[in-house]
């Protein structure tokens, strides 16, 4: 299989929606509000301030995407990337589609003097990913994420 990364763009945004729409089902069981991450995603592709999104392409179809948004760091005066809405299409799944996305980032933020460091939240439970992490070189901080969320349903 021959792979393409690539930014994301506009174009693209249709898709990336759909991509999270599957995620929030396959992690939580809910379908998102098209009409609130369909331009939150166009929002994003349109502000790089606010992140990016990355694709993974073959044969012209996207398989796959991740994003990274940032985190000002005080403790090592730098950003810390955190990966964010990683989707991988279930036909192209265990076939190096991830990797190839995370290592693609990985070489972009080493190459950004003020990135100190990748991150991502991860579920307790799902030991195939974590597994898939540490084979990338990731490890956990033990740190928890906690949180309040505004308006969530």
């Amino acid at each position: 299989m021959k792979l393409t990364i690539r930014d994301a763009n506009l174009a693209d945004a249709a898709t990336i929606a759909d991509f999270n729409n599957s995620i929030a089902e396959e992690t939580e069981g809910r379908s998102l509000d098209m009409g609130v991450i369909r331009p939150g995603v166009e929002r994003l592709l349109g502000d790089s301030d606010l992140g990016r999104y990355w694709v993974a392409e073959t044969d012209g179809k996207i398989v796959g995407q991740i994003m990274v948004t940032y985190e000002w760091s005080d403790w090592r005066n730098g950003m810390l990337w955190w990966i964010q809405s990683v989707f991988i299409h279930p036909d192209h799944r265990r076939m190096g589609v991830f990797s190839a996305l995370y290592k693609h980032v990985e070489s972009l933020a080493k190459t950004q003097v003020d990135v100190n460091g990748l991150r991502l939240y991860v579920e307790y439970n799902n030991k195939r990913a974590q597994r898939t992490y540490e084979t990338l070189g990731m490890s956990s901080p033990g740190y928890q994420v906690m949180q309040t969320i505004f308006g969530d349903d």
